[in-house]
């Protein structure tokens, strides 16, 4: 897949997800493997203010690099002087969400608002391209609802724009993240795109991965929810990809350090305080399936202090290698094995 200077083969990307994508969480997803990485969604009105808070979301370390900055808003003219500040970051190159589902967002007519109004979404697009250097790519849904579905129509419209990439979630707006999303229709979409496709949705596995490249033909996949708490998601797809089989699983002692090492950049990418209670969300995929964890989390989700969160973590891992040798360590149900969630949903 080319995508201005990049060339990537089959490239395996992280998803742009809001308070998931920080710097600590992409820098640790390129460790593991992801091809590109995404920002969190940043608002055009907001960067255009200076607002400190979201001009931070923009920072990109080299060691995440090649990282793309993800922008939203209704306005041609916002967006585009948003694309300029953000080109100044270096991002491999700007991306543009059409397709948040999310009412603060979808509310106020960005995100998959846009895909009722098709037009404008193509000004909007064509006037960022014309603002900066950088390719443009845009980030969108299958239509606002199961009865308005009209990608296809969007397609043609975003390419006469000049975008260099289009990413398709599988779902309309109005499904939000139920049900298993439709790679029917991105493959769909692939057959009538010019530019590269990227397909999205339904990611769990490995074998999902593999499974979406050859369902829907895409050029690249996108992992959004799947690699939460799971980065190690990205070595497995590119074991399997690359060498035909998932090579390892992460036991408990990866797990737990992987967790620790996230906590750590947390904290000083956004301090003490932010930090830790941004860290919260994080633990329950990082220990799922982990033998008698419920309390272990319970107890870290009320921890304040990121270094007591640490000691917390540092002494379950004593414990499960006591389960451990007492042969209660399991397989970790969903995340660690390697058959397709989706296969099973089916």
């Amino acid at each position: 897949m080319r995508i201005g200077e990049l060339d990537i083969e089959r490239p395996v990307i992280l998803a742009p997800m809001e308070d998931v994508t920080d710097r600590s969480f992409r820098k640790i997803c390129r460790r593991f493997g992801a091809d590109i990485v995404y920002t969190e969604f940043i608002s055009s009105e907001a960067l255009r203010r200076g607002i400190d808070k979201i001009v931070r979301k923009m920072l990109l370390d080299e060691s995440e690099r090649p990282a793309v900055i993800q922008l939203f808003g209704d306005s041609a003219e916002a967006m585009a002087e948003a694309a300029v500040i953000a080109a100044e970051a270096g991002p491999a190159y700007i991306d543009l969400n059409f397709g948040c589902p999310v009412k603060k967002v979808a509310g106020r007519g960005a995100g998959a608002a846009l895909l009722k109004e098709p037009e404008k979404m193509a000004r909007i697009a064509e006037a960022v391209v014309r603002a900066v250097d950088l390719p443009v790519t845009v980030k969108t849904r299958l239509g606002w609802d199961r009865e308005s579905i009209n990608i296809l129509d969007i397609v043609p419209r975003l390419e006469d724009a000049g975008i260099g990439a289009l990413a398709v979630h599988g779902r309309t707006r109005s499904e939000m993240y139920r049900g298993i999303a439709d790679w029917d229709w991105i493959a769909r979409v692939k057959e009538r795109a010019v530019v590269p496709v990227i397909a999205n949705g339904d990611i769990w596995t490995a074998h999902d991965a593999l499974e979406m490249f050859r369902h829907t033909g895409a050029d690249g996949v996108m992992i959004g929810r799947g690699a939460i708490g799971n980065p190690f998601l990205f070595t497995q797809v590119r074991d399997l990809l690359h060498e035909g089989a998932v090579k390892s699983t992460p036991g408990f002692r990866e797990r737990i350090a992987v967790a620790i090492e996230h906590l750590r950049l947390s904290v000083e990418y956004k301090g003490e305080k932010s930090g830790t209670l941004e860290m919260r969300r994080h633990y329950a995929t990082y220990l799922k399936g982990m033998p008698r964890v419920s309390r272990v989390r319970n107890r870290l989700v009320r921890e304040d202090d990121w270094r007591a969160a640490i000691e917390i973590l540092e002494a379950y891992e004593s414990e499960c290698e006591v389960y451990e040798r007492e042969g209660k360590i399991g397989e970790y149900a969903e995340f660690l094995n390697d058959h397709s969630r989706r296969l099973v949903l089916k």
